[in-house]
């Protein structure tokens, strides 16, 4: 009679461990049914408290209910701690990471999650690219701009330069539009053409902005025999007439890549152009005796091929530095909070976010850098041919 006894005891207890985990589960669920909807869980909440945690801990999950995952886990990826994981999201911290503790707390700290992965001349932590976000309003506000006369002629110069380079016998793609450029943040534009503008955040113009150094970007290119297309959409006023942020100029210049690539199979290279906020001595250097903005790729690293767009940055600022050294800032890597982390370059293995120059450069100095760029990628490009029609 004893074992009954001991059974029964038993039963009792585990019975009630169930009764009070049913009752804890029914009261969580009336709470949250019945609480304010501002005071709910939300999905960006639960998106927040599991941003950092690697997929693989996931995959780690399902493998301890279906083995059958247990053959397929990754071979690179150690087995995860669960504690530790449950740890750092309850507390947002972890454990083998001392910037942890203080990255809430000081403002821009979290910037240095992102990476370097090459570091161009005087590139380090003090100097990464700044994205800032400003109110749509101060965006679209109206400016007065200018290009002066010295700044006209240089332009037509270099065109009838160009113009004399496409005449010449070399390789060209013809009627294909090989390269596509785009402007997410058309509209940013530099303070010596803002002659009533001194803040940064200030600099915005619908005219005389980054596009223009696509538009010179894709002169360039296509004298060097690469047929590209340009998009010409101001992405600033199609935010406005959706009622969305500037926040969301990522999603709105996604539309246009994701159909632009899909209606030209020929396009291969998506570049978005844009120019940062930071002083001009750290996006200015001089090549033979004249200044040139210089270029910093930057690379979204919140998507699974993230890294074949590195590739083609490392190949490309290499290059920059051995025809013209020192206008490459480097290649870095961006992902976390606060910034988009993928930059539509999930919709192409070769797409990249080029800065040019910063907020303080002149149309001359991005000009030059524009057909310095067009210049090493053409060489890059005509021998990757040379190799695919090699093989």
């Amino acid at each position: 009679m004893q074992w009954k006894s001991n059974w029964l005891r038993l039963f009792y207890q585990k019975g009630s461990v169930y009764f009070i985990g049913f009752v804890l589960l029914f009261l969580f669920i009336g709470i949250m049914t019945t609480v304010k909807p501002a005071y709910r869980l939300s999905s960006e909440i639960i998106t927040g408290w599991t941003s950092d945690i690697d997929s693989s801990f996931f995959y780690y999950l399902l493998s301890l209910e279906n083995r059958a995952f247990q053959q397929s886990y990754p071979t690179d990826k150690n087995k995860p701690n669960v504690l530790t994981t449950l740890f750092k999201v309850a507390t947002n911290l972890t454990p083998k990471d001392p910037r942890s503790l203080i990255r809430n707390e000081i403002p821009g700290f979290s910037s240095f999650d992102n990476q370097i992965l090459i570091a161009g001349k005087g590139t380090n932590f003090t100097n990464f690219p700044i994205e800032s976000s400003p109110p749509l309003k101060n965006v679209l506000k109206e400016r007065q701009a200018f290009i002066d006369q010295q700044d006209k002629e240089t332009e037509q110069n270099e065109e009838s330069k160009n113009d004399n380079r496409t005449k010449k016998s070399h390789p060209t793609t013809g009627d294909k539009n090989v390269v596509f450029l785009y402007n997410t943040h058309n509209r940013e534009s530099f303070l010596p053409h803002l002659p009533d503008v001194s803040d940064p955040n200030e600099a915005h113009h619908k005219e005389v902005n980054i596009t223009k150094v696509s538009e010179r970007l894709a002169t360039s290119l296509k004298a060097n025999g690469i047929g590209t297309k340009v998009d010409n959409t101001d992405i600033m006023s199609e935010l406005n007439n959706k009622g969305w942020d500037y926040g969301k100029s990522y999603k709105a210049s996604r539309e246009i890549v994701r159909e632009t690539v899909a209606a030209n199979k020929d396009i291969t290279y998506v570049f978005d152009l844009h120019r940062d906020s930071i002083d001009r001595n750290k996006t200015t250097t001089k090549i033979n005796e004249q200044s040139y903005a210089r270029v910093m790729i930057v690379i979204g690293a919140e998507h699974d091929a993230y890294e074949k767009n590195q590739k083609l940055a490392a190949k490309l600022h290499y290059l920059l530095e051995e025809k013209y050294p020192g206008l490459s800032r480097g290649v870095f890597t961006k992902k976390g909070a606060g910034t988009n982390g993928i930059f539509n370059q999930d919709l192409s293995e070769n797409a990249l976010l080029l800065e040019f120059g910063g907020v303080e450069n002149n149309i001359d100095e991005l000009y030059r850098s524009a057909d310095a760029f067009a210049d090493v990628f053409s060489e890059l490009y005509w021998d990757a041919e040379k190799v695919n029609a090699d093989s």
